[in-house]
């Protein structure tokens, strides 16, 4: 039997590329962490009690009691965690447990495995198949509080670009009057010289 000479790589694909490395979860953090997404996590078997307050992502898959808030953050509860606090975040993603009422003002993720106890006030919210929610849920107030922040928002930077305007129309009348009056001065001086030039 004679071998042609196929190309195996066009059957099987290349096998000269390299296996991509499985990346696990506390990898995945360190990267987080590294590139600035994560600003904490509460690992399992860990209670923390207190205040917490956080600029950009949260995970918790310990125990977290207290009180949880952040104006821009995320807060991701794993499927071991836990959070006996009240909650106010912008994004929530729950997978755990949550003993608390939860005001999230973008967001709110309930997971299949997810489990809150306390009353919930977001403008979205999605709620998996298995979640259990015991408590109120309020939508139309957080959206309307959405979109009162989101107007404040706008009319702030409008009425920064009219001030703006306002101080660029008076620094422009300013000068326009400065230039009326070397008019009037230029003027004054030619009827001068021409009156002079009358007598001679």
């Amino acid at each position: 039997m004679e071998y042609q000479g196929q190309n195996t790589n066009t059957q099987y694909g290349n096998l000269s590329e390299p296996a991509r490395p499985v990346t696990t979860d506390s990898e995945t953090m360190a990267r987080d962490i590294k590139e600035g997404r994560l600003s904490g996590f509460v690992g399992h078997g860990t209670v923390l009690t207190g205040e917490t307050n956080f600029q950009a992502m949260l995970r918790v898959d310990g125990v977290l009691q207290g009180t949880v808030s952040s104006d821009a953050g995320t807060l991701i509860v794993g499927s071991n965690g836990q959070v006996d606090a009240n909650v106010a975040v912008a994004s929530a993603t729950i997978n755990g447990t949550v003993n608390g009422d939860i005001v999230a003002t973008e967001k709110l993720h309930l997971g299949r495995t997810a489990k809150v106890v306390g009353n919930v006030q977001t403008p979205k919210i999605i709620i998996e198949e298995g979640a259990v929610l015991e408590g109120s849920c309020s939508m139309l107030r957080a959206k309307e509080a959405q979109e009162k922040r989101d107007s404040e928002a706008k009319s702030g930077y409008a009425a920064s670009q009219y001030s703006g305007y306002s101080q660029t129309a008076s620094t422009a009348s300013a000068e326009e009057e400065e230039e009326s009056d070397d008019l009037l001065l230029s003027t004054d001086d030619d009827e001068e010289e021409s009156a002079e030039a009358a007598t001679l």
